[in-house]
């Protein structure tokens, strides 16, 4: 049997603590049989606690230990203060007479005390004293004077009074007629206020209007006897949810044990565990999971949470979950939860409170106490019950106990664990940003999405895509376990019939959460991912709201880039003939390669068309590239097609196209262009009429193998309007090979050496006699492919033309 004695109180570290300390100590003292060592405790006491005061300066802690089995007997008493980082101040030497007023607590411990100590924990500092009781101490007297003395049963009257919300009496039965020697028609519709002498106790003691609205409560208060005496009294209050009306029943305060509840170990223990949990080290989130558990098993509620502040402190959002937690996420929208209610608070009915928060709860009854630190409030203690009037008013003391011890502890984790939470949070979004950036395909946008918060954050994910129409569908599903896949996609609605937000997700035990893709205010699908865990803390709700909202944007993004593609497409592909006109006796091939990498069009553009009885054929080069390039592409290539139609001269079409491109005032927008036309010859063959204007000239293959170049190169087009061109005639024979190319063929670089160094390009077209004009431009295509190592950096565009031999010529 335990025969330790222990009594504690606590108070606030203002100057009036010493005197309080003083006056519990030699109270429990007297209780105790102890007087003939009050005057030294009381004397130690109030050093310690002064001590504490003026070099701590935090919430002050007080206890007294009596320890009657040990040998010899032995009293304690600790202070504990909540900075212990300071340390004590211990007396310095003074000569002896000198009178000091300060700096002599640690002194007198030494004098006074039988032995003395400091304790440091990560939370708090104790100081401690302990005093031997010697062989002349009564162990049986000390026992038996912790035993209440019972009041006589004939004693006992218990009081009914019923009164209003506002305090009028309405009932008074008998018995509280003789608790407390007032006639009912003496207070029947008076204030119960003027027969209560309502004291609260500490900074949350409720006024008696307050307590008059609650459900239920007990406590002591003080009321007035006829004879004008105040008489201890121990009250039951209850309110029944609905009626304005309230009963009390009341004892004297010797009959306390008819009204008090049974004892809850469970209750009285829980300051302690969680004591004794700050002393360790462990990790944030474990020590807020850790509260919550404590808390919902000391009160017997069916879930309890650990609340935080979130968006400024203005609004909380859940950090730790219990019990039967219904898959909290996020900030709490409510007004029960508020920075300005500083004092803790019961609800026997949430419902009738607020219907938003008993619906994400679940619960009917809630019971919770604030975090304060240095007067604001960073947070809540919560617990519910899915039953209405489950809690009653002792339990938001303890939880306000609880919520004091925590309080500061938390804060000081939660602002280390939200350094290291940003920081991880930075390396994850970087990482996510890195993975995502340069992707412009949506269906690896949402593939790439479900990996990334699977396995670190959900058990699986899937990601939804809404296009342009509104239609909504799934897009990707990704498990912890791969082999859960195809099972899990067959789970997941495929096209959701309502928005995801009302979908009911029936896929398995986890806590199923979607959050939206959203940008520039339109929705681009939602992520939605199943967790083992009831709760998600406010951290990687922010993080998922982060990452979802860096989805959405490259969703919008990829959006963009596929629909500018695929105007540019459609446009590119404007810029180039849909195919090559058929010349009989001609044979023609043509080999088109833009520099850039998924472009159907680049600055090079080509030609080949019917015009009565002849043909026509234009290559050109455009000076730079892009949107400015495309368009100055698609003047020349339309301007030489119509101009030849009305039947206008190669030298004219130059001349026209010329004026046209300085009349757009592009300056530095040039055009190299050969241009030429070709007319059957009866015998075979083709006529041919070209000009180039600062082209690479033509190449002409003769039957024999001797190449020779068929025009001279003149003036750009687009850099002088007096400019005036000529036009070269030449035949081209049966078997006999015309090739034009554009810059990126005669240029085509490996290191300082060019392909058509040394009239390379010409020599290479001498060993093409006899191919046709498809495998001589092959043949080319491919030494410009295999020139250098690297990728060409222009643009390729060649036009190879053969005339038949003369067998094949049909007329």
């Amino acid at each position: 049997m335990d025969t330790t004695r222990v009594s504690s109180t606590a108070f606030d570290g203002t100057p009036h603590a010493p005197a309080h300390a003083r006056k519990f100590v030699r109270q429990v003292l007297g209780e105790w049989r102890l007087g003939h060592l009050a005057e030294d405790a009381v004397l130690l006491t109030s050093e310690l606690v002064t001590n504490a005061v003026v070099h701590a300066g935090t919430g002050i802690e007080l206890t007294c230990r009596l320890n009657v089995e040990a040998t010899p007997a032995k009293l304690e008493i600790e202070v504990d203060d909540h900075h212990p980082t300071r340390t004590i101040e211990e007396a310095e030497a003074v000569p002896a007479d000198t009178m000091r007023t300060s700096g002599r607590g640690l002194a007198l411990a030494g004098m006074l005390a039988d032995a003395w100590g400091v304790t440091y924990t990560k939370t708090a500092k104790r100081v401690w004293v302990r005093m031997e009781l010697g062989d002349g101490f009564d162990r049986q007297d000390a026992l038996s004077a912790s035993l209440p003395i019972a009041p006589p049963v004939e004693s006992l009257h218990v009081g009914v009074i019923v009164c209003d919300r506002d305090g009028v009496v309405e009932s008074w039965n008998s018995e509280a007629e003789k608790l407390l020697g007032w006639q009912a028609d003496e207070v029947v519709g008076g204030s119960l206020e003027k027969l209560v002498a309502w004291r609260g106790h500490g900074p949350y003691a409720l006024t008696l209007a307050d307590t008059l609205g609650l459900g239920r409560w007990r406590g002591e208060a003080h009321m007035r006897h006829l004879d004008g005496t105040m008489m201890p009294v121990y009250v039951s209050h209850l309110r029944a949810r609905g009626q304005r009306s309230a009963i009390w029943m009341v004892v004297a305060a010797d009959h306390r044990y008819v009204l008090t509840p049974p004892p809850a170990p469970m209750r009285r223990e829980a300051g302690r565990r969680i004591k004794d949990l700050l002393d360790q080290d462990m990790p944030f989130a474990e020590l807020l999971d850790t509260i919550a558990q404590i808390v919902q098993v000391s009160s017997g509620g069916d879930a309890a949470y650990v609340l935080l502040s979130a968006d400024g402190g203005d609004r909380f959002g859940v950090a730790a979950g219990a019990g039967a937690t219904a898959g909290l996420v996020g900030v709490l929208a409510t007004g029960v939860f508020s920075a300005d209610r500083k004092a803790p608070t019961m609800l026997d009915d949430l419902l009738a409170e607020d219907v938003e928060l008993a619906e994400q709860l679940r619960a009917r009854s809630l019971a919770c106490a604030p975090l304060l630190v240095s007067g604001e409030v960073t947070g809540y203690i919560v617990v519910t019950a899915t039953q209405p009037g489950r809690f009653d008013q002792e339990l938001t003391v303890s939880l306000q106990h609880i919520a004091d011890q925590v309080a500061v502890p938390v804060q000081r984790e939660r602002l280390a664990e939200e350094d290291r939470a940003h920081r991880g949070r930075l390396s994850f979004l970087a990482e996510a940003g890195e993975l995502l950036a340069g992707v412009h395909d949506e269906e690896l946008i949402a593939a790439l999405t479900a990996q990334l918060v699977v396995p670190k954050i959900a058990t699986w994910a899937a990601v939804y895509l809404t296009d342009l129409a509104g239609m909504t569908r799934l897009a990707h599903v990704w498990h912890s376990e791969e082999r859960h896949n195809a099972e899990l996609r067959t789970l997941l609605p495929a096209i959701p019939r309502t928005a995801l937000t009302e979908v009911s997700w029936p896929v398995g035990p986890e806590t199923v959460l979607s959050f939206p893709l959203l940008t520039q205010g339109r929705s681009h699908g939602a992520l939605v991912i199943g967790r083992a865990e009831p709760t998600l803390p406010l951290e990687l709700a922010d993080l998922l709201a982060d990452l979802c909202r860096l989805v959405a944007l490259n969703l919008h993004t990829a959006m963009l880039y596929a629909r500018q593609a695929t105007t540019s497409r459609v446009l590119q592909r404007s810029l180039l003939p849909m195919r090559v006109a058929p010349m009989p006796g001609l044979e023609s091939a043509v080999v088109y390669e833009p520099a850039e990498e998924g472009a159907d069009v680049g600055g090079d553009f080509y030609d080949l068309f019917t015009v009565a009885d002849h043909w026509c054929f234009a290559l050109g080069d455009v000076c730079g590239s892009g949107p400015e390039a495309a368009a100055v592409t698609g003047l020349a290539r339309h301007a030489v097609r119509l101009l030849a139609k009305e039947h206008y001269t190669v030298a004219d079409i130059l001349d026209r196209l010329n004026q046209a491109l300085l009349e757009e005032g592009e300056d530095g927008r040039f055009l190299s262009l050969l241009c030429g036309e070709l007319t059957p010859l009866a015998q075979g063959g083709a006529l041919c009429t070209v000009a180039s204007a600062g082209h690479p000239p033509p190449l002409l293959l003769r039957a024999d193998g001797t190449v020779q170049a068929v025009a001279t190169p003149q003036l750009l087009l687009g850099i002088e309007a007096d400019a005036r061109f000529y036009v070269e005639t030449f035949e081209l024979a049966p078997e006999e090979v015309l090739l034009c190319v554009t810059d990126g063929v005669t240029e085509r670089r490996d290191g300082d050496r060019l392909l058509d160094d040394g009239d390379g390009l010409a020599a290479l077209l001498a060993g093409c006699t006899g191919l046709s004009a498809h495998a001589v431009a092959e043949r080319v295509r491919h030494a410009v492919e295999t020139f250098a190592a690297e990728p060409s950096q222009d643009d390729v565009a060649l036009l190879v033309i053969k005339a038949a031999p003369l067998r094949q010529v049909r007329m």
